[in-house]
């Protein structure tokens, strides 16, 4: 019925024209000036956060990526106007991936392959248990929550089988009871940059929802691992960070969080994917009958309104655009008179990247049972409009809250979420390269839809300066977007 993957082939490298449209960025234009620090102290610098912070790119952390993040760059500039040494605790190697005991526990970094993502060859070497010797000034950790930065035991080894404690900050812990804070706190830092809280709703999105909304619970001891975080838990733990952070006067920059709905992992796979020829659409049609029928006894029986069995109505045509068939929660439950809880997708719903190979596979290889067209998609492929309102709630939260603390201690402040969304709608133009959110080409993301390029962290950089520059008179220049690559290739060597 359906030759798989033909309609969701990725589209080869191109290289991206710059548009007179777009805005141009001229972070390296020499103004003749000297460069000057302004009022911040940039000799100890720290930067706390999660995955972006850490240099996370195709689906891992390795030695390179945590050469290219946003914070190495940025600790690369702060040394032109006295800025001290940046310590990293690398990974063993750029293959990416941790092992735990000498068992693979997290595989090892994508590369582009010709048609699309796979993984290097190799076996990552980085051990959990062998513990690094600190302090570090990235204390970006992979997976962190807001609340995870405050504790204790998050970096014990003995807690990593359970999900109790992180393998990336068990590597650099000070000790297995410390906190995240402790430790940063601790290297009497005089400048800073924070950007978390991410993750307090990507993965409840990466999941297509499959988490709670805790908003209510302000005990995040409770919470699941994919769910939003309460916007009162997240504001409280903020201003703990930044009262930490600041409590010697040390001045800093925060970041706020973009809507994770505008990145590749959601907008690379259309919602109507699915080209069918007369018969593969009369078979269909057959199919789902006694569904719409079904559909129409309840509307009768009072249970559905006009409406909401016009939404739930599955009907397909002999076109290249018909929707995928997806479950949906919030529709009224009908499993009682055995009408299951399923809807045709809509452009308000976003399909997640993972199932651009799975769309169209076959059930135990039976033809007629085609995922995603005569089977359902489960909830974990597809983020309905619900979920992604839910989201945007959170996300507007967690923004406020970022602001009104960024203000209240004078801190540089970075609109991410403004700026990534530009990204995410035409791009931005700097150093004569339009930058885009598009998948694989658009240069700003990385092959896991999630995390930045080498190119697209320069551009974060550059957006920390911008901020800097304005809130403590510093005059960095930033720098050429265009020396950095936008995917890394499957040999090392040639990094």
């Amino acid at each position: 019925m359906i030759k798989n993957n033909k309609w969701l082939l990725l589209v080869a490298l191109t290289v991206m024209a710059c548009s007179e449209d777009d805005e141009v960025i001229k972070y390296d234009t020499a103004d003749g000036l000297p460069l000057t620090a302004g009022s911040a102290d940039f000799s100890k610098y720290i930067a706390l956060g999660n995955s972006l912070t850490a240099g996370f790119s195709d689906n891992a952390l390795f030695i390179e990526g945590q050469k290219n993040s946003y914070p190495a760059i940025l600790a690369d500039q702060f040394a032109l106007v006295g800025g001290g040494d940046f310590t990293i605790p690398f990974m063993s190697d750029n293959t990416g991936g941790l092992l735990l005991g000498g068992n693979v526990i997290s595989g090892p970094r994508l590369f582009f392959n010709g048609s699309g993502p796979a993984p290097v060859s190799g076996v990552p070497t980085t051990e959990v248990s062998s513990v690094l010797s600190g302090p570090f000034n990235n204390m970006g950790i992979p997976g962190a929550k807001s609340y995870h930065l405050l504790a204790p035991g998050y970096g014990n080894v003995a807690g990593v089988a359970t999900g109790q404690s992180n393998p990336y900050f068990v590597r650099f812990a000070s000790s297995p009871s410390t906190t995240v804070l402790a430790d940063a706190t601790a290297q009497n830092a005089t400048f800073f940059s924070l950007w978390i809280g991410n993750n307090d709703i990507l993965s409840f999105a990466t999941s297509g929802g499959s988490g709670t909304n805790q908003t209510g619970n302000l005990n995040p001891a409770t919470y699941g691992p994919n769910d939003i975080t309460d916007p009162n838990v997240f504001g409280n733990v903020y201003t703990t960070l930044v009262e930490g952070l600041t409590a010697n006067g040390a001045k800093g920059v925060v970041a706020n969080l973009p809507y994770v709905t505008s990145i590749p992992f959601f907008t690379t796979v259309p919602y109507n994917p699915v080209p069918l020829n007369e018969t593969s659409a009369a078979q269909l049609n057959a199919g789902f009958a006694a569904y719409n029928n079904g559909l129409l006894f309840a509307q009768s029986n009072g249970l559905l309104s006009a409406e909401e069995v016009a939404k739930r109505r599955i009907v397909f045509s002999a076109s290249s655009n018909n929707a995928v068939v997806m479950t949906d929660s919030y529709l009224t439950n009908l499993t009682a008179f055995g009408i299951p809880s399923i809807r045709q997708a809509t452009a308000e719903d976003l399909i997640v990247l993972p199932a651009r190979t799975f769309i169209g596979t076959l059930v135990g290889g039976n033809p007629a049972q085609i995922n995603g067209v005569s089977v359902p998609l489960a909830d974990n492929w597809v983020l309905c409009k619900n979920e992604i309102s839910e989201i945007k709630t959170a996300t507007d939260a967690y923004n406020a809250s970022i602001r009104a603390i960024a203000t209240s201690k004078g801190l540089a402040f970075v609109d991410a979420n403004a700026f990534l969304n530009q990204v995410a709608n035409g791009g931005i133009t700097a150093n004569n390269y339009t930058i885009t959110s598009s998948y694989v080409t658009g240069g700003a993301f990385s092959l896991d839809g999630i995390h930045p390029s080498p190119r697209g962290y320069a551009l974060i950089a550059n957006k920390f300066l911008e901020a800097i520059n304005e809130k403590y008179g510093s005059n960095f220049k930033g720098v050429n977007v265009g020396k950095y690559r936008i995917l890394y290739p499957a040999n090392p060597d040639n990094f």
